[in-house]
């Protein structure tokens, strides 16, 4: 039987920055946007009605991702009641701030992994079932500069955002001949988002102005680079991408090797 319900775009972390603004692109572009997100019950419904307003049809749910059986819900409830999921994005951070090894306690270093790791396991095996007898599907992956590289005082995140990378190529892997797509997407620079101008406070201005002109990655314009990865053609398939602005130093280049005087 032919499911002529929209077609479905599922987003875990739909926060004001990345999440929220990819819902709308994608709302935009003709998908059901299912907007998850831990809390803030207003600034979720302040989303879905932005995507009505401009035209788009979403719902949105609070979910605590790190709860048993709570992302397999989701998944069996959207495929049952608002259509066929044929783009998702986890986009969960696991960031805490630097901390010593000392300071890391158990509990905090597997939570890390819990939101970064397993959580977009668990996606991945209540998804992809569906996914595959459609034959097609894209799960589009959220990542950071941890997971290439750890530095001081990032063992939970560097940890974890580094499995993530890992579990990306795995799932690819196995799932890629089978039509569906997995995108681990590498921010690497500051993204504007209430996140990050909270946590900045007040002195937000002056990182911004420090920045220059494009110099801080709009979510907006971020979420294209999201809708290309998910409506790319399967002969030409992006795995892994790192986005970064303009005027930043790639990660991999921010400790350039001294100068060697070869005389």
């Amino acid at each position: 039987m032919t499911d002529n319900r929209k077609p479905v775009f599922l987003v875990i972390g739909a926060g004001a920055g990345i999440g929220g603004n990819c819902a709308m692109r994608f709302a935009a572009g003709g998908y059901h946007a299912v907007c998850a997100r831990r809390s803030d019950e207003g600034a979720l419904a302040e989303l879905v009605g932005a995507i009505e307003t401009s035209g788009g049809s979403a719902t949105g749910t609070l979910l605590n991702a790190a709860e048993d059986g709570a992302i397999e819900e989701l998944v069996a409830r959207t495929e049952r009641d608002m259509g066929p999921i044929y783009a998702a994005l986890y986009n969960l951070g696991a960031q805490i701030g630097n901390r010593s090894l000392e300071n890391t306690p158990h509990r905090i270093f597997e939570l890390g992994w819990r939101l970064a790791t397993f959580g977009l396991f668990r996606l991945a095996h209540a998804l992809f079932p569906a996914m595959i007898e459609r034959g097609q599907g894209t799960l589009l992956v959220t990542s950071a500069t941890a997971a290439m590289r750890g530095n001081a005082g990032q063992h939970s995140h560097a940890a974890a955002m580094g499995g993530r990378r890992m579990l990306c190529q795995t799932l690819n892997a196995e799932f890629a001949p089978k039509g569906i797509h997995i995108a681990h997407v590498v921010i690497d620079g500051p993204v504007d988002s209430p996140p990050l101008r909270k946590l900045l406070g007040h002195r937000w201005d002056g990182f911004a102005a420090s920045k220059g002109d494009g110099g801080i990655i709009d979510p907006a314009v971020l979420a294209e680079t999201y809708w290309h990865l998910a409506h790319q053609p399967r002969n030409c398939w992006t795995h892994e991408i790192d986005v970064r602005p303009h005027s930043d130093v790639p990660w991999w280049n921010d400790n350039p090797a001294p100068e060697i005087d070869a005389n």
